[in-house]
């Protein structure tokens, strides 16, 4: 996908994340009067007038500050310019002019790319002319804009637009597999992210809790397009206090609920822990494909606990996982990095593995003549036929006389049934009962 990159940039706190909502249509980027919320580059596809563009939140640039996590936002805002076609320089029309406004503006000439100056917060405009103060940053014609309200926004636009260079990509991809990487925080997601694909995406650092919005990173590997999300460490609800934090926990739960395959990482020095659990039977419920990687293997001594006898253990504490594939690996040495790529695929594959009918009917009347339904009441409740719904995941509907009879664990020994036969690896499998006289 050859889309145009749109970046927003500017100093802390001017209003970028709230533009980047603006323009997409959705809260995808967090939003707080706190300063410096947007520490990575964050990216979501967008559309204006028939043209479809990609957009990039990325974090307030404070271009004198020698503290690390700046440094690193610095350097995040610098990737974004480098991959951009068309620049947003946003300012602050309420407090006006700022020396850091000058800074920024000397760095995104110096890029050499188109830039479209926003003075956001005008919220009294026309009226009110305080954006002609911004035609000292000598880029141009400042575009009055009220991001919270909207105001100004389709000019910005059009503009924005006009700059952008020619494209007749859409952003449909029948190969795009989706993969929200989780996990506790400070497991390594963002350090996985890196190494698959060998820059620094996303700020590590050695503080918890870095990734506070989900930011997406894509490859193609393959044949296949895959989007990485990023993802702010889950923890238990008990534990999140901040608004902040609240809000990126629910960002990331939806993430996981529109992934196609979730890269579950835990750590191995801690083991499996309940909350680990907790978020792995989030992924599964929402249908997504699972792989569990265990990161940080390096620091394991091998002789005390083999990758053999942490499988068989994790796997005890939850049934689901004996169809999950586990992967030791470490993002930080590399070790294994790699097979996470050939995992998400195959697991995605099985995910959208599509049974015919008669092989269906076969292995069922097979479950069926060998352990036949428990009776009800006296009743012989009889499973007459099956047949595949769906995929993404696998979903199955059995045809009974007595669908409301047929108990739980009948289900679950038809389910493993069909495992034995098919396997689907790293994917849910759902059945559904239904009535075989109203079919």
């Amino acid at each position: 996908m050859k889309l145009p990159v749109v970046a927003v940039v500017g100093r802390p706190n001017v209003g970028k994340s709230t533009l980047f909502n603006r323009v997409i249509g959705r809260r995808v980027a967090i939003v707080d009067d706190q300063p410096g919320v947007t520490r990575d580059r964050n990216f979501a596809p967008a559309d204006w007038a028939g043209r479809h563009f990609y957009i990039v939140d990325t974090g307030g640039v404070i271009e004198e500050s020698d503290r690390p996590m700046d440094r690193f936002v610095r350097e995040q805002a610098e990737a974004a310019i480098a991959e951009a076609d068309v620049l947003v320089l946003v300012t602050d029309g309420k407090e006006g002019l700022h020396p850091l406004d000058q800074k920024v503006a000397e760095m995104l000439r110096s890029s050499g790319k188109p830039v479209v100056l926003a003075v956001n917060k005008m919220d009294n405009m026309p009226r009110d002319p305080a954006h002609h103060e911004f035609w000292e940053l000598g880029l141009g014609e400042p575009h009055p804009v009220s991001a919270g309200s909207g105001k100004g926004s389709g000019d910005l636009l059009d503009r924005i637009i006009e700059l952008m260079p020619e494209s007749d990509a859409e952003p449909d991809d029948p190969t795009l597999v989706r993969v929200a990487v989780v996990g506790k925080p400070n497991v390594g997601k963002s350090s996985l992210v890196n190494r698959l694909f060998g820059e620094d995406r996303v700020v590590v650092s050695e503080e918890a809790g870095t990734t506070r919005d989900p930011v997406d990173s894509s490859m193609t590997y393959h044949g296949r397009t895959l989007v990485f999300v990023d993802t702010a460490g889950l923890r238990r609800q008990s534990r999140v206090k901040e608004d902040l934090e609240y809000y990126s926990y629910v960002r990331t739960e939806r993430v996981v609920r529109e992934a196609d395959v979730c890269l579950m990482l835990i750590d191995a020095t801690e083991g499996l822990t309940h909350q680990d659990l907790r978020i792995m039977e989030q992924a599964w419920d929402a249908g997504a494909g699972l792989v569990l990687v265990v990161n940080k293997w390096d620091l394991v001594e091998k002789d005390l606990r083999t990758a053999d006898e942490m499988a068989k253990a994790m796997r005890e504490r939850a049934p689901f996982l004996q169809w999950v594939p586990v992967l030791f690996a470490s993002a930080l040495t590399g070790q294994r990095a790699r097979k996470t790529l050939e995992l998400v695929l195959e697991v995605e594959e099985q995910r959208q593995r599509r049974i015919d009918t008669a092989d269906v009917n076969e292995v069922l009347q097979r479950l069926v003549g060998r352990q036949p339904p428990p009776h009800s009441r006296g009743r012989p409740v009889k499973i007459r036929y099956g047949t595949q719904v769906g995929v993404a995941p696998p979903t199955f509907v059995l045809f009974s006389n007595l669908p409301k009879e047929v108990p739980a664990h009948y289900i679950r020994y038809i389910h493993n049934g069909f495992r034995d036969a098919w396997t689907f690896s790293g994917t849910p499998v759902r059945i559904f009962l239904r009535d075989s006289n109203s079919s």
